[in-house]
């Protein structure tokens, strides 16, 4: 779906709040069809990210693996 979006669970190094951040970002943006909402929406928009990299962050929180560890090819910091 949004191709910028990369695999955040079971990774080395471990995914930060801000990559988790980062990708919540890209998903409204995708689901939203704004890259950047006008001041009327610009709340609605922020609470959005907010609210799914929280739901992100749950979710990578609560999965279980026994996987090794993938090692990330390109880290974004």
């Amino acid at each position: 779906m949004c191709r910028s979006i990369h695999t955040l669970y079971n990774v080395e190094p471990a995914v930060t709040e801000d990559e988790v951040r980062a990708a919540a970002l890209q998903f409204v943006r995708k689901i939203s069809g704004y890259r950047k909402p006008s001041a009327a929406n610009e709340a609605a928009f922020e609470h959005a990210v907010d609210e799914v990299a929280a739901a992100s962050l749950r979710l990578l929180g609560a999965l279980v693996t026994a996987a090794p560890a993938r090692v990330r090819e390109h880290v974004h910091t």
